[in-house]
Formats: C-alpha cells, structure tokens, sequence
C-alpha cells in the first residue's frame, strides 16, 4: 500500500488552514499544501500531486463540491482520493459527500490531536476500497 506523504488542504479560513498544517505536519509528518479557494486548488494541485485532498464545504466563489467535481475532471489527479471537512455533517449530508465519491469526511470542530489518525484511517479504506475494486475487475 501507497504512504500518504502530500495532501492539499482547501479553506477559506486562515485560522482552520493554520491549525489543520500545523496538526497534520507536525504531529502528522505530512507534506502540507495549503489553498484559500477552490480555483487556487484548480491551478496548483496538478503541480504538487497530493496523495489526498482535503476540501471545506463552505467556501466563497467555488464551493467544496464544485471544486471536487472541478478536480476529478483533471487527468493527473481524478483518482486521488478526496475528504470533505465540514460543520455541515448530518446524516442526509455525510451520505451525499460519499454518493459523490468522497473518500470520507471530516467533522468541524475536529479535534487537532486526533486529525492525522482520523486522516490515515481514511486514506488506508480509500486504499482497500481501491484494491478490492481493482481485484474485483480482474476476476
């Protein structure tokens, strides 16, 4: 199985995008890309590559599902796995993110301690999911 090494975070927010670096490099070991909005994201990604992307909901100009659907039309990067954060997490919503192809989700206010975990744990089922998807079709 593939390390999660770089991920890309989208937020609007400076001080979510402060503390969500700051969790997932220092606690984490991460390689941190960090985008204010969703065009931003658009324009750099393919440039870093992230292993993930991790996309707020609410954003101004280009919302969080506007900018995952943006993302899985660029080549370079349509398989890589994405995780909403969001205050918005009620079941209807949860269940919408993972319809569109969420990796998974991330409830606001999240705890900083446990982010990387909760990160790692959804990287490695988006990594079985892909195994087991991939096993499937060669049978």
């Amino acid at each position: 199985m593939k390390s999660l090494q770089r991920i890309t975070f989208v937020d609007d927010e400076p001080d979510i995008r402060e503390i969500v670096q700051l969790s997932l490099e220092q606690l984490g070991g991460f390689t941190m890309h960090l985008c204010e909005s969703g065009p931003q994201a658009l324009e750099t990604a393919p440039i870093f590559h992230p292993d993930l992307f991790l996309l707020d909901v609410m954003m101004p100009g280009m919302n969080g599902i506007q900018t995952f659907r943006r993302l899985k039309e660029i080549p370079e990067i349509a398989g890589t796995p994405i995780v909403f954060m969001t205050a918005k997490a009620q079941t209807h919503e949860i269940e919408r993110y993972h319809s569109l192809g969420a990796a998974g989700v991330i409830q606001k206010p999240f705890n900083p301690l446990t982010l990387p975990a909760d990160i790692q744990a959804i990287w490695a089922r988006s990594q079985c999911e892909n195994r087991c998807a991939e096993g499937a079709g060669q049978t």
